[in-house]
């Protein structure tokens, strides 16, 4: 009996060992299939991710310049950021893009419309990639992106399109302190000083001399008298009413051209500045036209922004056909001009208050020989150098990318 009793202990002790064994499998198997649910999710979104259709799109930016070197990527060099750094990362992270699209930017058929430089802002920046088409992109990519960085729209644009070869003209304005016109014979204090009608009629009559083709190969260091390209069609150009911003009296110039060579805008700006001061006559501008070469100042780089890039043709040719939108943000700009209120128009305003780039400027402007041609030149371009080139260039090399 004894010998039956030790017999069953011994076989219910077994069946609880195999019990165990079962249950611990069971755990052990509960885990691995958790592990494996786990993994099944992440290659499920990584499967809905490639079955998103990638389609040509264009996206609509704005963004604060000051702090990066410019906005086009320099891939493998970390030394300095530029505004597509940011834009590649939250492209990526947001799940756009595959991570080796953003280390070969042709992968994604990128290309940006204007290559704004270091320091310089934009309003209406555009580019054009192929990007998956996830579920509230806009929304996404702005989460991976700094506050001072939007993207403001977005449209499907045709396979072939190229956001700088298809755009036709960009504007650029550019927000400057109006003491900057006091004549220099006048001892002005910059908070007091007030643009009076006079002047700013001066202003924009010479501003206006610019519209139509002109050589414009005194207002970039690219190009010699006789390079075609030199030659640039300006559609409008002039200054609007001023206004005060923290004290101090501002203004805004706008200019729309078909395309801009590096630096000309602000020296188109900076050699209006030195004829209202009496720096020089009115008939540099014309002579700036000929074969010679003239002593052009360049205004600061603080205060010039993109504002907006037109696509005309393609609007005309693809905007209707029931296929594409037309390329134009009328939606957007409620969104685009509460961006400048922000985070661009503060920064200028309170680099200018801080830096007095333009103050500094302004001081440079008396070593220039402005009846002079390429004699003594290249001493006043070194002196000048030294103070407007703090903020970068101007960026408006929209043809050498």
């Amino acid at each position: 009996m004894a010998e039956d009793l030790r017999a069953a202990v011994a076989s219910q002790m077994k069946r609880l060992s195999s019990s165990g064994e079962v249950v611990d499998g069971l755990a052990e198997n509960g885990h691995q299939n958790k592990r494996l649910k786990s993994d099944a999710d992440e290659e499920d979104a990584e499967d809905q991710n490639k079955r998103s259709p990638k389609r040509k799109i264009v996206l609509l930016m704005a963004y604060s310049g000051k702090g990066y070197h410019g906005m086009q990527r320099n891939v493998g060099s970390s030394q300095f950021k530029t505004i597509e750094d940011d834009l590649v990362s939250a492209l990526v992270q947001s799940g756009c893009i595959p991570e080796n699209h953003g280390e070969d930017m042709k992968k994604m058929s990128f290309q940006r419309c204007a290559r704004t430089d270091k320091g310089v802002s934009a309003a209406g920046q555009i580019v054009s990639l192929k990007v998956r088409l996830i579920d509230d992109i806009l929304e996404k990519i702005n989460n991976h992106l700094p506050s001072h960085i939007r993207i403001l729209g977005l449209k499907r644009v045709t396979g072939g399109f190229n956001s700088k070869n298809k755009c036709d003209a960009r504007t650029y304005s550019y927000m400057l302190p109006t003491f900057a016109f006091a004549h220099k014979d006048h001892d002005v204090q910059e908070e007091v000083y007030r643009l009076d009608k006079e002047t700013l009629q001066k202003v924009n009559k010479l501003l206006g001399c610019y519209k139509g083709t002109h050589n414009f190969h005194n207002f970039t260091s690219q190009k010699g008298p006789r390079d075609p390209s030199a030659k640039r069609y300006i559609m409008e150009m002039y200054c609007g009413e001023p206004f005060v911003r923290e004290n101090i009296e501002f203004a805004v110039i706008k200019v729309k051209g078909q395309s801009f060579m590096m630096h000309q805008i602000r020296k188109m700006i900076g050699l209006v500045i030195a004829i209202v001061k009496g720096y020089a006559a009115e008939s540099i501008i014309e002579r700036s036209w000929g074969e010679e070469k003239v002593d052009v100042p360049k205004a600061p780089g603080l205060g010039l922004v993109l504002e907006r890039v037109h696509f005309e043709k393609y609007n005309r040719r693809f905007g209707n056909d029931g296929l594409h939108e037309p390329l134009e943000w009328t939606e957007e700009e409620e969104k685009i001009a509460v961006f400048k209120e922000q985070y661009i128009y503060p920064t200028i305003i309170n680099t200018e208050k801080e830096e007095k780039s333009m103050a500094n400027w302004l001081n440079t402007l008396s070593i220039h020989d402005f009846n002079s041609s390429a004699v003594g030149m290249q001493a006043n371009d070194k002196n000048s150098k030294n103070s407007s080139d703090l903020e970068g260039s101007d960026g408006c090399d929209d043809d050498s990318d």
